[in-house]
């Protein structure tokens, strides 16, 4: 061998070099499906429980001699529980791992489930939603963590919409097994099908899930905490990204709590099972949210944050129509514009911590939920005041806030861009 090719390929004296393998799952590569199917399964679950009694709401309204206002308590009490629970979960996931805590999570969620049919007073009721949410806090930000660090990051957002794709499925399948169900055996009997599902699921998901290889142990100090909170709360970016995650989901959980209203009204006055198929709609969510990273590929993160926007201001005018081909059409642009933008914020999230990831994760998950109260408090509210056009009226700021924040972001990037470039 010619002198000057033996120096290219080693020294005398000096350690081989060995290339460096990434040992993280990637698509087509071992565990990423099995990997992939379980966080589905946990999305199902978790949509599946949480918002199990959104499209029941007429019936528990009638049960308890409630307005929708107050009936509309059982999905924020447990979307609130969610929000308060989450970033104490992924403080929890940081130190005893994410897989860990997401099982403990949904094992206390399916359990309560089984309970939630057997509430005796819409009190009794809320409470328990309340605790269901709180257990469920421990998956969102587990597994968007868990996802950053076992999954190479070309792959990450296909991943995260995997996640949020099984968050439509549960949320869909949810809503309309629950309205079949309870057209025939009430809505009791509904509850208590969905709790036999998710149990179903979190056994599957902790059957499936490959355990961790990449995670490392940080600490449960409270200092540490409220320091990496900090340090996320005072990026401009992830703060935009919060307040988006937010806005989008307070139009979304004001839709589809009130929709089942809507529908059971003149001049539609449709019975429970086709309102609860109504919410099949949601496999539109599931595209949507599965190719949200080609969209970001094409347009960039803002410009497809900017379709999500349009996507979903169109669908809600267009669900003013009386006519229930445009208001089905309206809640397909809804959905698909929000599941898209979700799953946009959600990955960027995720992509801008670098560190306390759990914690970055949480705050978006937070927000997210507030949002999900917020909008389904006060969806309810504009719909008891103003009709569906309250509702819609409520939605059309959200998307207006979305817009101006995204807007607000392209202008920074580009004054940071000119500095850098001056």
């Amino acid at each position: 061998m010619p002198a000057s090719t033996e120096a290219s390929t080693t020294r005398v004296g000096a350690d081989p070099v060995v290339p460096v393998v990434d040992s993280r799952l990637s698509p087509g590569g071992p565990g990423y499906r099995r990997m992939s199917f379980a966080l589905f399964l946990a999305g199902v679950a978790t949509f599946a429980l949480l918002y199990s009694t959104q499209a029941l709401l007429p019936l528990i309204s009638d049960e308890f001699g409630v307005a929708a206002s107050d009936a509309s308590w059982t999905v924020a009490a447990a979307t609130g529980g969610l929000a308060l629970f989450v970033l104490p979960m992924s403080a929890l996931s940081e130190r005893f791992g994410r897989r860990t805590v997401m099982t403990a999570s949904l094992a206390v969620a399916v359990t309560v489930g089984l309970l939630v049919p057997l509430a005796p007073s819409l009190p009794a009721l809320v409470a328990l939603r309340a605790v269901q949410g709180a257990a469920l806090a421990g998956l969102p930000a587990s597994a968007t963590a868990y996802l950053a660090e076992e999954v190479r990051p070309k792959a990450l957002i296909t991943a995260i919409g995997l996640f949020v794709a099984g968050n439509s499925v549960g949320g869909m399948s949810g809503r309309v097994i629950t309205g079949w169900v309870a057209q025939e055996w009430g809505w009791r009997v509904a509850l208590a099908v969905i709790g036999v599902i998710a149990v179903g699921c979190a056994v599957a998901f902790r059957l499936l899930l490959p355990a961790p290889k990449h995670f490392v142990a940080g600490s449960l100090r409270p200092r540490v905490l409220v320091g990496t909170v900090r340090d996320h709360l005072a990026n401009p970016l992830l703060r935009r990204l919060y307040a988006i995650g937010a806005l989008f989901m307070t139009v979304f959980g004001g839709v589809y709590t009130v929709i089942g209203y809507r529908l059971t009204e003149a001049p539609f006055g449709l019975p429970q099972g086709i309102i609860g198929s109504i919410f099949l709609i949601y496999l539109v969510g599931t595209v949507s949210a599965s190719t949200a990273g080609r969209l970001v590929g094409r347009l960039g993160r803002r410009g497809a944050l900017y379709a999500a926007g349009a996507t979903t201001a169109t669908g809600l005018v267009l669900s003013l129509a009386d006519s229930l081909v445009l208001v089905l059409l309206g809640l397909v642009l809804i959905t698909g514009g929000f599941f898209a933008g979700h799953a946009v914020a959600s990955s960027a999230v995720s992509k801008t911590a670098t560190e306390g990831r759990a914690q970055a994760s949480a705050l978006y998950q937070s927000a997210y939920y507030i949002g999900s109260s917020a909008g389904s408090t006060v969806g309810a509210l504009a719909f008891h005041a103003g009709g569906w056009a309250g509702t819609v009226g409520v939605g059309l700021l959200a998307v207006f806030g979305v817009v101006t924040i995204t807007l607000l972001g392209t202008r920074a990037a580009r004054v940071q861009q000119r500095l850098l470039t001056a």
